[in-house]
């Protein structure tokens, strides 16, 4: 299938590894030009040089999230530099769990601003994508722990505010083209990831949550990877507000 994203301009966030890095592969391959951000230098130079040798025009910035101006800049620059913003993905996260005021803070600051304020700066770009080829995107990586709460953790509810966030966007947007949706993985295993440094430091446990899940196994990147592509495709033109979940039927809740 044909996703109809060739030549568009992409901006993801936290893309150097992991989810992210693929997202902004699957873009790439796809052949759309992609810039990207996350915290080390080394490591987004690396996924730039990767980008590149698919044939299409890429960029990348070290940028921390939670620096607010920072980040509204890495956002515009890279629309200048692409040329415009079809597609703008808030992907980066703190990745904390706990209850303490550190702990919500920095999901607040990465999490939830980040997606706010990655919006903020690219809409300008998006209004404009949107008016010339009645398409342009945003999207979100949530959690399935959005809606799964054993107990008061901040990552859990910051995710689940993403979700209400996205929903409101998309109904204030849809006028403009502009299209909004969230992705929710389940566990996702990749080396050096959080899982993978479970399955090192605690295989026991790492492998009490392999059984959790009906298929047997996690998420890879480039699963959600796919779930977020299609999302912001020109295929999924008539999708927006929805949180869709690739956890592999790891949560119980029916969504209807």
């Amino acid at each position: 299938m044909d996703l109809g994203l060739k030549g568009k301009k992409v901006v993801v966030t936290g893309a150097s590894r992991g989810i992210g890095r693929s997202i902004a592969e699957l873009f790439a391959d796809e052949g759309a030009d992609v810039a990207i951000c996350a915290r080390n230098p080394d490591q987004v130079a690396a996924a730039v040089e990767a980008l590149k040798a698919k044939g299409v025009k890429a960029w990348g910035q070290a940028t921390d999230i939670a620096d607010g101006p920072a980040l509204k800049a890495f956002v515009t620059k890279a629309g200048e530099i692409l040329g415009g913003i079809d597609v703008m993905v808030s992907n980066a996260s703190a990745l904390v769990q706990g209850t303490g005021e550190a702990e919500w803070q920095a999901m607040f600051d990465v999490d939830v601003l980040g997606a706010v304020r990655s919006f903020e700066a690219a809409k300008p770009f998006l209004e404009k994508a949107g008016e010339a080829s009645g398409d342009a995107a945003f999207l979100i990586t949530a959690s399935v722990s959005a809606a799964e709460a054993s107990n008061a953790s901040c990552y859990g509810a910051m995710k689940a505010a993403l979700i209400h966030y996205a929903k409101g966007l998309a109904r204030e947007n849809a006028a403009k083209h502009i299209r909004a949706n969230v992705v929710s993985p389940g566990t996702v295993f990749f080396e050096g990831g959080v899982w993978g440094n479970v399955k090192a430091g605690m295989p026991q446990f790492f492998d009490q949550m392999i059984k959790r899940n009906p298929t047997g196994r996690m998420a890879s990147p480039e699963e959600v990877a796919a779930a977020t592509v299609f999302l912001a495709s020109p295929r999924s033109a008539f999708t927006t507000g929805i949180n869709m979940v690739v956890d592999g039927a790891i949560s119980v809740r029916v969504n209807y």
